[in-house]
This record gives structure tokens, sequence and C-alpha cells, in this order.
């Protein structure tokens, strides 16, 4: 169970983040300023469960229990920068449509992937993407055409596994091994994997420190 973030993680987590744009096309991103970091994952996957435990703040990206909810790339910033005269924040935090929901109707998905894709292409801010894998089903075909476009755009990404208190501790165990074996020769991917339970706070000292990291080098 979370404690306390520690010391290195205070310039991102000592303070609450607030929600500063939705971005439904390029034309709309921010400029480039700060570094980024985004959130992709299968749709219903809990990105935004993730997100709100992440940085402590309840209702801070929506959750709903409808796949498909979120249609825009969402923006998050620490709270307290203005954005003026030079005063930006030290990151973003982008959480971006989720994929694989084939019950929107075709148009939408096509939009939403192109913004994801186009995004994920184009943005020389953004330093690495987590890729949330539900843990009670693993990488699926649609997770590998992601990581196949993360690799050949040569997006640097992290495999982060959701809802691991979903499965028995030696499931998540075999599963973290299993998943690092897959990815173990993708030319993109940070070859250390993270389980994670936003409902427990499992793995959110962890993600928050992978994330520092990140946004330093």
């Amino acid at each position: 169970m979370e404690t306390q973030a520690p010391a290195g993680d205070a310039v991102l987590f000592g303070k609450p983040w607030v929600f500063i744009r939705g971005v439904p096309a390029l034309k709309f991103l921010p400029p480039e300023g700060p570094p980024e970091i985004a959130f992709a994952g299968r749709s219903n996957v809990g990105k935004s469960s993730l997100i709100n435990a992440l940085t402590g703040v309840k209702g801070l990206a929506r959750t709903s229990n409808t796949p498909g909810r979120t249609q825009e790339l969402n923006y998050f910033v620490p709270d307290g920068y203005s954005g003026e005269d030079g005063d930006l924040p030290p990151a973003a935090m982008v959480d971006m449509p989720g994929y694989g929901y084939a019950q929107a109707p075709k148009e939408t998905v096509d939009n939403w992937t192109k913004l994801i894709f186009d995004y994920l292409r184009g943005r020389a801010t953004l330093k690495r993407v987590y890729v949330l894998i539900d843990s009670r089903h693993g990488i699926k075909k649609n997770d590998e055409e992601v990581l196949d476009l993360l690799d050949k755009a040569a997006v640097s990404y992290q495999v982060v596994l959701t809802k691991s208190d979903k499965i028995k501790p030696p499931a998540v165990t075999k599963l973290l091994a299993d998943t690092a074996e897959k990815i173990k020769k993708r030319p993109a991917a940070y070859p250390f994997v993270l389980s994670t339970s936003s409902e427990k706070g499992d793995g959110m000292i962890e993600l928050r420190d992978a994330i520092v990291t990140a946004l330093r080098t």
C-alpha cells in the first residue's frame, strides 16, 4: 500500500495536477515546451483510474464504465503554472484516447486512431509513452500493433500492467516475466515492466519514479 512519494518525485508529484486542455485535433496542441509523457492503452484498460491514483487527485481524469469515453488528447500539468513569461510546468501528462473499441462508429475510431498516431510521430517533446496492459488479458493483437508503431517511430515506451489486484500474486509474477520476454527484442521498448493497481495503490511509487527518470533523459 502507498505511503509517501520519495523525495525525487517532489517537483512533479508534490502538488496537485490539473486538467488544462482537451485536444480533438493536432492544430489544438499546446506549444511544445515542457517535456511530456503519455498514456496509451486499449479502451477500458484503466487509464483514467491510473492517472487519478498516480497524481493522488480523485476525479482528475474522468473515469467511465463505457469504453471509448476519452476521445481527445487530455493534457494535465502540476498546478500553479500560468504559462506566462516563461512560467512553464516541469512536465505535462497526456491521456490518449483508448484504442481497440470496435463498437464505436468506424469514422470515430478512424479519427481517434489518426489523432493518436499523428501525435506519437510528431511530438518532439514526448519523452516516453506508457502502454497500459490489463493484467487479466496480457498483450493482445491491437496492443502489438501499437507497439509496432512505437518501434517504427522510435518513440520510447514502457509497458505497465494494470489491475494487478484482479489476479493472484504468482500470476502477476509470471505475467511480468512473460511480458518482459515478449518485448525484449523490441527496439523502442524500455526493458523493465511495471505492475500496478489503481484500486490498491500498488506500484504507484515505482511508476512515479519511472516517470521522473524518463523526463530527465
